[in-house]
Protein backbone atom coordinates (compact mmCIF):
# COMPACT_ATOMS: atom_id res chain seq x y z
CA UNK A 1 0.00 0.00 0.00
CA UNK A 2 1.16 3.14 -1.20
CA UNK A 3 1.92 5.93 1.68
CA UNK A 4 -0.96 7.90 2.45
CA UNK A 5 -1.57 10.71 4.75
CA UNK A 6 -5.08 12.59 6.06
CA UNK A 7 -5.88 15.79 4.55
CA UNK A 8 -8.33 18.67 4.96
CA UNK A 9 -7.66 20.92 1.77
CA UNK A 10 -4.81 21.99 -0.99
CA UNK A 11 -5.21 25.33 -1.74
CA UNK A 12 -3.42 27.65 -3.83
CA UNK A 13 -3.83 31.43 -2.39
CA UNK A 14 -1.26 34.05 -1.25
CA UNK A 15 1.04 33.44 2.02
CA UNK A 16 -0.48 35.25 4.58
CA UNK A 17 2.23 34.85 7.41
CA UNK A 18 6.11 34.42 7.48
CA UNK A 19 9.05 35.60 6.04
CA UNK A 20 7.23 34.44 2.36
CA UNK A 21 4.08 36.69 2.98
CA UNK A 22 2.38 38.16 -0.15
CA UNK A 23 3.61 35.49 -2.09
CA UNK A 24 1.92 32.94 -4.01
CA UNK A 25 1.84 29.86 -2.41
CA UNK A 26 0.08 26.00 -2.35
CA UNK A 27 -0.87 25.20 1.02
CA UNK A 28 -1.10 21.74 1.91
CA UNK A 29 -3.63 21.26 5.08
CA UNK A 30 -2.83 18.28 7.12
CA UNK A 31 -5.99 17.08 9.62
CA UNK A 32 -5.95 16.43 13.25
CA UNK A 33 -3.80 18.43 15.88
CA UNK A 34 -3.02 17.21 19.35
CA UNK A 35 -3.52 21.02 21.04
CA UNK A 36 -6.51 23.09 21.33
CA UNK A 37 -5.43 26.94 21.78
CA UNK A 38 -8.05 28.98 22.57
CA UNK A 39 -7.36 30.93 19.36
CA UNK A 40 -7.05 28.37 16.54
CA UNK A 41 -8.21 29.52 13.17
CA UNK A 42 -7.96 26.41 11.80
CA UNK A 43 -10.55 24.02 14.38
CA UNK A 44 -12.20 22.58 11.34
CA UNK A 45 -8.90 21.00 10.66
CA UNK A 46 -9.07 18.48 13.80
CA UNK A 47 -11.30 16.00 12.37
CA UNK A 48 -12.25 14.85 8.62
CA UNK A 49 -10.50 14.95 6.20
CA UNK A 50 -9.48 12.69 3.29
CA UNK A 51 -6.97 10.18 2.90
CA UNK A 52 -4.74 10.52 -0.01
CA UNK A 53 -1.20 9.06 -1.43
CA UNK A 54 1.71 11.00 -1.72
CA UNK A 55 1.47 10.57 -5.13
CA UNK A 56 -2.30 11.91 -5.72
CA UNK A 57 -1.25 15.10 -3.19
CA UNK A 58 2.25 15.79 -4.98
CA UNK A 59 0.14 15.90 -8.42
CA UNK A 60 -2.09 18.45 -7.10
CA UNK A 61 0.78 20.53 -5.91
CA UNK A 62 2.23 20.20 -9.22
CA UNK A 63 -0.85 21.52 -11.48
CA UNK A 64 -0.75 24.86 -9.86
CA UNK A 65 3.19 25.43 -11.00
CA UNK A 66 4.12 27.50 -7.61
CA UNK A 67 7.36 28.22 -6.41
CA UNK A 68 6.62 28.39 -2.75
CA UNK A 69 4.33 25.35 -0.98
CA UNK A 70 3.31 25.26 2.75
CA UNK A 71 2.92 22.46 4.86
CA UNK A 72 0.08 23.19 7.93
CA UNK A 73 -2.67 21.72 9.80
CA UNK A 74 -3.75 21.11 12.06
CA UNK A 75 -0.43 19.36 13.05
CA UNK A 76 1.29 17.87 10.35
CA UNK A 77 3.85 15.98 12.36
CA UNK A 78 1.45 14.33 13.99
CA UNK A 79 1.11 11.94 10.78
CA UNK A 80 4.35 10.24 10.32
CA UNK A 81 4.25 10.23 6.79
CA UNK A 82 4.30 14.00 6.76
CA UNK A 83 8.05 13.61 6.69
CA UNK A 84 8.44 11.69 3.18
CA UNK A 85 6.03 14.30 1.70
CA UNK A 86 8.00 17.31 3.18
CA UNK A 87 11.66 15.37 0.88
CA UNK A 88 9.54 14.66 -1.50
CA UNK A 89 7.80 18.11 -1.87
CA UNK A 90 11.55 19.98 -1.55
CA UNK A 91 12.95 16.94 -4.29
CA UNK A 92 10.99 18.50 -6.49
CA UNK A 93 12.66 21.69 -6.44
CA UNK A 94 9.53 23.53 -4.17
CA UNK A 95 10.40 26.32 -1.49
CA UNK A 96 8.92 24.66 1.22
CA UNK A 97 7.78 25.32 4.53
CA UNK A 98 6.21 23.96 7.77
CA UNK A 99 4.18 25.19 10.21
CA UNK A 100 4.63 23.33 13.06
CA UNK A 101 2.68 23.89 16.52
CA UNK A 102 6.44 23.32 18.18
CA UNK A 103 5.10 20.44 20.22
CA UNK A 104 6.60 17.49 18.59
CA UNK A 105 10.24 16.84 17.52
CA UNK A 106 11.28 18.79 14.38
CA UNK A 107 14.35 16.59 14.19
CA UNK A 108 13.39 14.05 11.10
CA UNK A 109 12.24 17.33 8.82
CA UNK A 110 14.37 17.72 6.04
CA UNK A 111 16.75 20.57 6.41
CA UNK A 112 15.87 21.99 3.29
CA UNK A 113 12.28 23.10 5.11
CA UNK A 114 11.67 25.93 6.38
CA UNK A 115 10.37 25.08 9.83
CA UNK A 116 8.08 28.03 11.33
CA UNK A 117 8.01 26.68 15.18
CA UNK A 118 5.70 28.48 17.04
CA UNK A 119 6.54 28.95 20.59
CA UNK A 120 3.28 28.50 22.86
CA UNK A 121 2.22 31.83 25.25
CA UNK A 122 0.52 31.95 28.67
CA UNK A 123 -2.13 33.12 26.53
CA UNK A 124 -2.67 30.40 24.04
CA UNK A 125 -3.28 27.71 26.96
CA UNK A 126 -1.21 25.34 25.64
CA UNK A 127 1.94 26.98 26.73
CA UNK A 128 3.07 23.58 28.36
CA UNK A 129 3.10 21.74 25.28
CA UNK A 130 6.20 23.54 23.91
CA UNK A 131 9.14 20.87 23.42
CA UNK A 132 12.45 23.65 24.42
CA UNK A 133 14.80 20.81 22.91
CA UNK A 134 13.66 22.08 19.22
CA UNK A 135 15.23 25.20 20.01
CA UNK A 136 18.40 23.62 19.93
CA UNK A 137 18.04 22.29 16.31
CA UNK A 138 17.10 25.56 14.72
CA UNK A 139 18.96 26.96 11.87
CA UNK A 140 19.12 30.24 9.85
CA UNK A 141 16.40 28.57 7.27
CA UNK A 142 13.99 28.34 10.61
CA UNK A 143 11.76 30.80 11.98
CA UNK A 144 10.12 31.28 14.90
CA UNK A 145 6.49 32.60 15.61
CA UNK A 146 4.86 33.66 19.20
CA UNK A 147 1.18 34.13 18.55
CA UNK A 148 0.58 37.41 21.67
CA UNK A 149 -2.70 37.63 23.07
CA UNK A 150 -1.50 40.63 25.72
CA UNK A 151 1.14 42.35 27.26
CA UNK A 152 1.81 39.58 29.37
CA UNK A 153 2.28 37.32 26.64
CA UNK A 154 4.87 40.25 25.16
CA UNK A 155 6.40 40.17 28.24
CA UNK A 156 7.06 36.23 28.09
CA UNK A 157 7.87 36.44 24.68
CA UNK A 158 10.85 38.84 25.43
CA UNK A 159 11.85 36.76 28.00
CA UNK A 160 12.37 33.82 25.93
CA UNK A 161 13.35 35.68 22.76
CA UNK A 162 16.61 36.68 24.97
CA UNK A 163 17.05 33.42 27.35
CA UNK A 164 17.08 31.21 24.04
CA UNK A 165 19.09 33.89 21.81
CA UNK A 166 16.33 33.00 19.19
CA UNK A 167 17.55 35.89 16.76
CA UNK A 168 20.76 34.29 17.09
CA UNK A 169 19.84 30.89 16.23
CA UNK A 170 16.46 31.20 13.28
CA UNK A 171 16.43 33.72 10.34
CA UNK A 172 13.57 35.49 11.45
CA UNK A 173 11.70 35.44 14.74
CA UNK A 174 8.12 36.37 14.31
CA UNK A 175 5.40 38.62 16.54
CA UNK A 176 1.97 37.98 15.58
CA UNK A 177 -1.09 39.35 17.88
CA UNK A 178 -3.67 36.83 18.07
CA UNK A 179 -6.50 38.35 16.17
CA UNK A 180 -9.22 40.33 18.32
CA UNK A 181 -7.21 40.14 21.26
CA UNK A 182 -4.28 42.46 21.01
CA UNK A 183 -3.80 45.57 18.80
CA UNK A 184 -1.42 45.40 16.26
CA UNK A 185 -0.41 49.12 16.97
CA UNK A 186 0.02 48.68 20.65
CA UNK A 187 2.68 45.51 19.90
CA UNK A 188 4.31 47.50 16.83
CA UNK A 189 4.98 50.14 19.50
CA UNK A 190 6.59 48.02 22.17
CA UNK A 191 8.56 46.42 19.57
CA UNK A 192 10.07 49.52 18.26
CA UNK A 193 10.17 50.81 22.11
CA UNK A 194 12.21 47.59 23.40
CA UNK A 195 14.35 47.87 19.55
CA UNK A 196 13.76 43.86 19.45
CA UNK A 197 15.17 42.29 16.82
CA UNK A 198 11.79 40.54 15.42
CA UNK A 199 9.49 41.52 13.09
CA UNK A 200 5.59 42.34 13.70
CA UNK A 201 4.02 39.50 11.34
CA UNK A 202 0.11 40.38 10.29
CA UNK A 203 -1.93 37.93 8.47
CA UNK A 204 -2.77 39.16 5.46
CA UNK A 205 -5.46 36.46 4.88
CA UNK A 206 -7.41 37.75 7.27
CA UNK A 207 -7.24 41.35 6.49
CA UNK A 208 -7.91 40.65 3.08
CA UNK A 209 -10.36 37.35 2.55
CA UNK A 210 -11.97 37.53 6.63
CA UNK A 211 -9.81 34.51 7.31
CA UNK A 212 -12.00 32.42 4.87
CA UNK A 213 -11.34 28.29 4.90
CA UNK A 214 -9.52 27.51 1.69
CA UNK A 215 -8.51 30.96 0.50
Amino acid sequence: MQDTLRITEVFYSLQGETRTAGLPTVFVRLTGCPLRCQYCDSAYAFNGGTIRTLDSILEQVASYRPRYVCVTGGEPLAQPNAIPLLQRLCDAGYDVSLETSGSIDISAVDTRVSRVVDLKTPGSAEVHRNRYENIELLTPNDQVKFVLCSREDYDWAVSKLIQYGLDKRAGEVLFSPSHHQLNATDLADWIVADNLPVRLQMQLHKLLWNDEPGR
